[in-house]
Protein backbone atom coordinates (compact mmCIF):
# COMPACT_ATOMS: atom_id res chain seq x y z
CA UNK A 1 0.00 0.00 0.00
CA UNK A 2 1.64 3.48 -1.12
CA UNK A 3 2.13 5.86 1.78
CA UNK A 4 0.41 9.62 1.00
CA UNK A 5 2.08 12.74 1.66
CA UNK A 6 -0.08 12.98 5.02
CA UNK A 7 1.12 9.81 6.13
CA UNK A 8 4.70 10.39 5.42
CA UNK A 9 4.31 14.04 7.42
CA UNK A 10 2.81 11.92 10.30
CA UNK A 11 5.73 9.67 10.18
CA UNK A 12 8.47 12.29 10.24
CA UNK A 13 6.10 14.44 12.63
CA UNK A 14 6.50 11.35 15.16
CA UNK A 15 10.07 10.91 14.78
CA UNK A 16 10.41 14.20 15.23
CA UNK A 17 9.04 14.18 18.74
CA UNK A 18 11.74 11.30 19.29
CA UNK A 19 14.34 12.79 18.31
CA UNK A 20 13.06 16.43 19.88
CA UNK A 21 12.09 15.07 23.26
CA UNK A 22 15.47 13.30 23.46
CA UNK A 23 17.63 16.53 22.75
CA UNK A 24 14.89 18.60 25.24
CA UNK A 25 15.72 15.98 27.97
CA UNK A 26 20.02 16.69 27.03
CA UNK A 27 20.40 19.89 29.94
CA UNK A 28 19.19 17.09 32.63
CA UNK A 29 23.49 16.21 33.53
CA UNK A 30 24.19 19.92 33.62
CA UNK A 31 20.94 20.71 36.30
CA UNK A 32 21.89 17.62 37.84
CA UNK A 33 25.55 19.01 38.71
CA UNK A 34 24.37 22.50 39.47
CA UNK A 35 22.09 20.74 42.35
CA UNK A 36 25.04 18.58 43.55
CA UNK A 37 26.96 22.00 43.79
CA UNK A 38 24.29 24.09 44.92
CA UNK A 39 25.22 26.69 42.81
CA UNK A 40 24.37 27.64 39.12
CA UNK A 41 27.67 30.35 39.37
CA UNK A 42 29.30 29.53 36.04
CA UNK A 43 26.03 28.61 33.79
CA UNK A 44 23.78 30.62 31.48
CA UNK A 45 20.28 30.89 31.41
CA UNK A 46 19.53 32.72 28.20
CA UNK A 47 19.47 28.70 26.22
CA UNK A 48 16.22 27.88 28.55
CA UNK A 49 14.41 31.10 28.07
CA UNK A 50 15.10 31.45 24.33
CA UNK A 51 14.08 27.42 24.13
CA UNK A 52 10.81 28.51 26.15
CA UNK A 53 9.92 31.25 24.40
CA UNK A 54 10.63 29.68 20.65
CA UNK A 55 7.88 26.47 22.14
CA UNK A 56 5.37 29.14 22.74
CA UNK A 57 5.86 30.90 19.63
CA UNK A 58 5.39 27.30 17.81
CA UNK A 59 2.70 26.22 19.54
CA UNK A 60 0.94 29.54 19.00
CA UNK A 61 1.38 29.09 15.08
CA UNK A 62 -0.11 25.33 15.55
CA UNK A 63 -3.00 26.18 16.68
CA UNK A 64 -3.54 28.54 14.14
CA UNK A 65 -2.99 26.25 11.51
CA UNK A 66 -4.37 23.01 10.64
CA UNK A 67 -2.88 19.20 10.81
CA UNK A 68 -0.28 20.08 12.77
CA UNK A 69 -0.99 18.78 16.09
CA UNK A 70 2.67 16.35 16.64
CA UNK A 71 4.01 19.91 16.44
CA UNK A 72 2.01 20.92 19.36
CA UNK A 73 2.35 18.14 21.11
CA UNK A 74 6.22 18.24 21.40
CA UNK A 75 6.50 22.25 21.67
CA UNK A 76 3.89 21.45 24.86
CA UNK A 77 6.25 19.28 26.37
CA UNK A 78 9.27 22.15 25.29
CA UNK A 79 7.15 24.38 27.78
CA UNK A 80 6.92 22.21 30.21
CA UNK A 81 10.63 21.12 30.54
CA UNK A 82 11.91 24.41 29.84
CA UNK A 83 10.13 26.14 32.68
CA UNK A 84 11.07 23.44 34.80
CA UNK A 85 14.84 24.43 34.00
CA UNK A 86 14.22 27.99 34.34
CA UNK A 87 12.66 27.63 37.84
CA UNK A 88 15.18 25.32 38.75
CA UNK A 89 18.11 28.18 37.34
CA UNK A 90 16.47 30.84 39.59
CA UNK A 91 16.93 28.72 42.39
CA UNK A 92 20.66 27.92 42.89
CA UNK A 93 21.71 30.97 40.65
CA UNK A 94 23.14 33.63 42.27
CA UNK A 95 21.50 37.39 42.62
CA UNK A 96 23.24 38.64 39.56
CA UNK A 97 22.23 35.84 37.68
CA UNK A 98 18.70 35.57 38.77
CA UNK A 99 17.94 39.38 38.14
CA UNK A 100 19.14 38.91 34.34
CA UNK A 101 17.13 35.60 34.17
CA UNK A 102 14.02 37.89 35.53
CA UNK A 103 14.44 40.67 33.32
CA UNK A 104 14.95 37.86 30.36
CA UNK A 105 11.67 36.09 31.03
CA UNK A 106 10.11 39.82 31.01
CA UNK A 107 11.83 40.63 27.61
CA UNK A 108 10.53 37.60 25.71
CA UNK A 109 7.95 35.40 27.50
CA UNK A 110 5.85 38.46 28.81
CA UNK A 111 6.65 41.23 26.93
CA UNK A 112 7.84 39.70 23.21
CA UNK A 113 5.05 36.99 23.23
CA UNK A 114 2.57 38.77 25.10
CA UNK A 115 3.20 41.58 21.89
CA UNK A 116 3.03 39.18 19.10
CA UNK A 117 -0.45 37.68 20.28
CA UNK A 118 -1.76 41.50 20.39
CA UNK A 119 -0.98 43.31 17.22
CA UNK A 120 -1.51 39.83 15.21
CA UNK A 121 -5.28 39.39 17.18
CA UNK A 122 -5.78 43.15 16.77
CA UNK A 123 -4.18 43.68 13.34
CA UNK A 124 -4.49 40.73 11.20
CA UNK A 125 -7.24 38.22 10.55
CA UNK A 126 -7.61 34.60 9.24
CA UNK A 127 -5.11 33.09 6.86
CA UNK A 128 -2.78 36.28 6.94
CA UNK A 129 -2.76 35.68 10.50
CA UNK A 130 -1.03 32.77 10.43
CA UNK A 131 1.22 34.02 7.93
CA UNK A 132 2.58 36.69 9.90
CA UNK A 133 3.10 35.03 12.77
CA UNK A 134 4.81 31.78 10.88
CA UNK A 135 7.32 34.05 9.68
CA UNK A 136 7.69 35.52 13.29
CA UNK A 137 8.72 31.78 13.82
CA UNK A 138 10.81 31.07 10.92
CA UNK A 139 13.63 34.40 11.89
CA UNK A 140 13.69 33.62 15.08
CA UNK A 141 13.73 29.53 14.61
CA UNK A 142 16.82 31.21 11.97
CA UNK A 143 18.26 33.03 15.00
CA UNK A 144 18.29 30.35 17.19
CA UNK A 145 20.34 27.86 14.73
CA UNK A 146 22.53 30.86 13.98
CA UNK A 147 23.78 30.59 17.83
CA UNK A 148 25.74 27.82 17.39
CA UNK A 149 28.25 30.06 15.15
CA UNK A 150 29.80 31.02 18.49
CA UNK A 151 30.36 27.41 19.69
CA UNK A 152 31.92 26.82 16.36
CA UNK A 153 34.55 29.97 16.65
CA UNK A 154 35.58 28.69 19.95
CA UNK A 155 36.88 25.12 18.86
CA UNK A 156 38.40 26.62 15.92
CA UNK A 157 40.11 29.06 18.01
CA UNK A 158 40.89 26.71 21.02
CA UNK A 159 41.11 23.73 18.46
CA UNK A 160 39.60 21.56 21.37
CA UNK A 161 35.74 20.28 20.66
CA UNK A 162 35.45 20.08 24.74
CA UNK A 163 32.54 22.81 24.36
CA UNK A 164 30.59 21.12 21.37
CA UNK A 165 29.13 17.42 22.71
CA UNK A 166 29.54 14.88 19.41
CA UNK A 167 25.87 13.56 21.14
CA UNK A 168 23.79 16.28 20.84
CA UNK A 169 25.28 17.75 17.84
CA UNK A 170 24.17 14.47 16.25
CA UNK A 171 20.63 14.71 17.71
CA UNK A 172 20.23 18.29 16.80
CA UNK A 173 20.85 17.11 12.40
CA UNK A 174 18.39 14.64 13.49
CA UNK A 175 16.00 16.66 14.32
CA UNK A 176 16.48 19.17 11.65
CA UNK A 177 16.44 16.83 9.38
CA UNK A 178 12.89 15.05 10.94
CA UNK A 179 11.23 18.48 10.99
CA UNK A 180 12.13 19.53 7.54
CA UNK A 181 10.87 16.85 5.76
CA UNK A 182 7.53 17.36 8.13
CA UNK A 183 7.00 20.34 6.86
CA UNK A 184 7.89 19.93 3.49
CA UNK A 185 5.33 17.34 2.96
CA UNK A 186 2.71 19.62 4.53
CA UNK A 187 4.60 22.69 2.19
CA UNK A 188 4.77 24.41 5.28
CA UNK A 189 8.08 27.10 4.29
CA UNK A 190 7.75 27.88 7.78
CA UNK A 191 8.58 24.63 9.36
CA UNK A 192 10.62 23.54 6.59
CA UNK A 193 13.43 26.77 6.09
CA UNK A 194 14.56 26.98 9.15
CA UNK A 195 15.70 23.16 9.55
CA UNK A 196 17.77 23.42 6.12
CA UNK A 197 19.98 25.70 8.18
CA UNK A 198 20.03 23.28 11.32
CA UNK A 199 20.94 21.03 9.00
CA UNK A 200 23.96 22.55 7.51
CA UNK A 201 25.24 23.76 10.67
CA UNK A 202 24.98 20.27 12.54
CA UNK A 203 27.09 18.53 9.99
CA UNK A 204 29.70 21.38 10.49
CA UNK A 205 29.60 21.01 13.81
CA UNK A 206 30.07 17.12 13.32
CA UNK A 207 32.73 17.66 10.73
CA UNK A 208 34.86 19.92 12.97
CA UNK A 209 33.96 17.32 16.08
CA UNK A 210 35.60 14.75 13.68
CA UNK A 211 38.75 16.86 12.91
CA UNK A 212 39.82 18.96 15.94
CA UNK A 213 39.09 15.67 18.29
CA UNK A 214 41.97 14.04 15.93
CA UNK A 215 44.28 16.90 16.11
CA UNK A 216 43.43 16.79 20.19
CA UNK A 217 44.26 13.07 20.78
CA UNK A 218 47.39 13.56 18.75
CA UNK A 219 48.44 16.99 20.73
CA UNK A 220 47.65 14.61 23.94
CA UNK A 221 49.80 11.87 23.02
CA UNK A 222 52.92 14.21 21.87
CA UNK A 223 52.69 15.67 25.09
CA UNK A 224 52.76 12.46 27.06
CA UNK A 225 56.03 11.81 28.72
CA UNK A 226 57.42 8.66 27.76
CA UNK A 227 57.96 5.86 30.28
CA UNK A 228 61.50 5.77 32.07
CA UNK A 229 62.62 2.35 31.06
CA UNK A 230 65.07 1.08 34.07
CA UNK A 231 67.50 -1.25 33.05
CA UNK A 232 69.11 -4.09 35.05
CA UNK A 233 73.02 -5.13 35.55
CA UNK A 234 73.63 -8.39 37.08
CA UNK A 235 76.35 -7.90 39.94
CA UNK A 236 77.98 -11.20 40.98
CA UNK A 237 79.54 -11.21 44.57
CA UNK A 238 82.12 -13.84 45.30
CA UNK A 239 80.21 -14.17 49.07
CA UNK A 240 76.98 -14.68 47.35
CA UNK A 241 76.02 -18.29 45.86
CA UNK A 242 72.60 -15.92 43.82
CA UNK A 243 73.09 -13.48 41.06
CA UNK A 244 71.98 -10.16 42.83
CA UNK A 245 70.05 -7.50 40.61
CA UNK A 246 71.09 -3.88 40.79
CA UNK A 247 69.43 -0.95 39.09
CA UNK A 248 71.89 0.20 36.35
CA UNK A 249 73.17 4.06 36.94
CA UNK A 250 72.37 6.57 34.92
CA UNK A 251 75.01 9.18 32.78
CA UNK A 252 73.90 11.78 35.09
CA UNK A 253 74.08 9.58 37.97
CA UNK A 254 77.63 8.63 37.14
CA UNK A 255 78.99 12.12 36.88
CA UNK A 256 76.94 13.45 40.63
CA UNK A 257 79.60 10.51 41.89
CA UNK A 258 82.08 11.11 40.51
CA UNK A 259 81.56 14.73 41.56
CA UNK A 260 81.21 14.19 45.09
CA UNK A 261 84.07 11.86 44.90
CA UNK A 262 85.92 14.82 43.98
CA UNK A 263 84.58 17.01 46.97
CA UNK A 264 85.94 13.77 49.69
CA UNK A 265 89.11 14.03 48.01
CA UNK A 266 89.09 17.64 48.78
CA UNK A 267 88.43 17.26 51.92
CA UNK A 268 91.01 15.13 53.22
CA UNK A 269 93.73 17.49 52.46
CA UNK A 270 95.50 18.93 55.69
CA UNK A 271 95.83 22.84 56.49
CA UNK A 272 99.02 23.60 58.29
CA UNK A 273 98.42 26.28 60.64
CA UNK A 274 101.43 28.59 61.07
CA UNK A 275 102.54 31.07 63.99
CA UNK A 276 100.69 34.26 64.81
CA UNK A 277 97.31 33.00 63.39
CA UNK A 278 98.80 33.10 59.76
CA UNK A 279 97.79 29.87 57.08
CA UNK A 280 100.37 27.99 55.19
CA UNK A 281 100.21 26.25 52.24
CA UNK A 282 98.29 23.02 52.15
CA UNK A 283 100.18 20.05 52.86
CA UNK A 284 98.63 17.02 50.70
CA UNK A 285 99.01 13.31 52.52
CA UNK A 286 101.01 11.35 50.25
CA UNK A 287 99.30 8.24 51.60
CA UNK A 288 96.04 9.21 50.27
CA UNK A 289 95.11 7.32 46.68
CA UNK A 290 95.20 9.71 43.52
CA UNK A 291 91.80 10.08 42.09
CA UNK A 292 91.89 8.71 38.73
CA UNK A 293 90.07 10.74 35.70
CA UNK A 294 86.81 8.88 34.79
CA UNK A 295 85.64 9.62 31.42
CA UNK A 296 81.84 9.29 30.78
Amino acid sequence: MAFSADHWAFIFGVLGNIVSFIVFLSPLPTFYTIYKKKTAEGYQSIPYVVALFSSMLWIYYAFLKTNTTLLITINTFGVFIETIYVVFYLIYAPKKSRVQTIKMLSLFVVGGFGAIILVTQFLFKGVIRGQVVGWICLIFSLCVFVAPLGIVRKVIKTKSVEYMPLLLSVFLTLSAVMWFFYGLLLKDINIAAPNILGFIFGILQMILYVIYSKKEKAILKEQKLPEIQKGEVIVKDENMNADKKFPELTQEQIIDIVRLGLMVCKDKVHVATCPHGTTCEPKVDENEPKLQTVEV
